[in-house]
């Protein structure tokens, strides 16, 4: 016969102990909650401190004071909370050795140009521009509607980053010349500084493309060792005094019709960052594609007017049969590409099925207005 009183005692100690383990258990959860969220708040009052390397020189109107007002920007929206130091070239790293200081982390960020990391990935010189491609108006659709971010994001994330578009300068004008350019024999032998896809369409018409950095055109133009420079377009043509260098100023550009400068942000750096940190980087960094666009669109024409009138600068179109040329170099070195190198056909397939739907539209529109616009009265 079953004792009924120890039975009920044992139930009443069962009981007990559950109630004490289920105690215990709430305290942990509640413990861990409270941990998190302590965790989470220690992250969002945390200050961060990044530095910014740049290819252009410090404070260089348009390109360099790009990366200083998305500093401006960040450390207003964040309240401090971020703060962005920005250095020149060669201040902290050589200008064109930004791709790797960011990549291995040395500093959080850069702001540069994707066409100098052809060596790295051949398909980041897109993401800059491309000869008789897309202008600033129909790229920026591009990379923001039309998949060109993401396939951007995805060339680069091997090195750890993060690409944003950073601004862009418009068309950019064929450059300035020591002699004069009457027909495609002048370019051959030629040695211009003249990056990216446009300087592999200059080698294929007989050229000698070089890179270099901004700081570096004048002198190598006045000195000779280069014979002609294409850099952005009068505003920033002006402040570096290329018109003292160089006797003829041709347009119309060719080889940037559209060019995007690029904020590049190291991958770890970023997802160290609380969410409301990482949605300020990302719209200040829109913020300044736009602002560097309008900028430049303000600028171009009273530069120009200066070269032309102050500066007594000789400025005159392309021969056609040059012009002519130079697109169909285009066309062949694009194909090159692609066929060498999968990742560029995938962004290059991508970046022409865009410009021609949009063309389609512009030319209704954008340029049916310009000609009319231009029209005698």
């Amino acid at each position: 016969m079953f004792n009924l009183s120890l039975v009920a005692s044992q139930e009443r100690f069962i009981k007990l102990v559950m109630c004490l383990l289920c105690s215990v258990f709430l305290l942990a959860c509640g413990k861990e909650q409270v941990s998190t969220d302590a965790a989470t708040e220690v992250q969002a009052q945390k200050n961060y401190k990044w530095k910014m390397v740049t290819s252009w020189p410090k404070n260089f109107p348009g390109l360099g004071r790009a990366p200083e007002t998305f500093a401006k920007y960040v450390e207003d929206m964040s309240g401090g909370r971020l703060t962005v130091k920005v250095y020149g070239a060669g201040e902290l790293v050589p200008g064109l050795e930004v791709f790797d200081a960011v990549s291995q982390g040395t500093v959080q960020m850069g702001h540069s140009g994707a066409y100098y990391w052809k060596g790295k990935a051949v398909a980041s010189q897109i993401f800059t521009t491309i000869p008789f491609g897309m202008n600033a108006q129909e790229t920026n659709a591009w990379l923001h509607y039309g998949g060109g971010l993401e396939l951007w994001r995805e060339v680069y994330k091997p090195f750890g980053l993060i690409p944003f578009a950073g601004g862009n300068t418009g068309i950019q004008l064929a450059g300035w010349f020591k002699k004069e350019i009457n027909s495609i024999e002048d370019i051959q032998g030629l040695k211009m500084r003249i990056p990216g896809l446009g300087g592999e369409v200059f080698k294929k018409l007989g050229g000698i493309p070089v890179t270099l950095a901004g700081g570096e055109l004048f002198t190598a133009l006045q000195s000779g060792a280069i014979d002609a420079t294409e850099w952005v377009g009068p505003y920033n043509d002006l402040s570096f005094g290329l018109y003292k260098a160089a006797d003829y100023y041709y347009y119309s550009g060719w080889h940037e019709p559209g060019s995007t400068l690029e904020f590049i942000v190291n991958q770890q750096a970023f997802d160290s960052l609380p969410k409301d940190l990482q949605a300020i980087v990302e719209v200040a960094a829109r913020a300044v594609n736009q602002d560097v666009l309008d900028e430049y669109t303000a600028r171009n024409n009273t530069a120009m007017q200066a070269l032309i009138n102050t500066h007594n600068v000789d400025m005159r179109p392309l021969p056609d049969d040059v012009m002519k040329a130079l697109k169909t170099a285009s066309k062949e070195v694009m194909l090159e590409q692609a066929a060498a190198d999968s990742m560029f056909q995938k962004v290059y397939d991508s970046y022409s099925d865009f410009q021609n739907k949009v063309s389609q539209y512009h030319q209704v529109s954008e340029e049916e207005y310009y000609k009319n616009r231009s029209a005698q009265d």
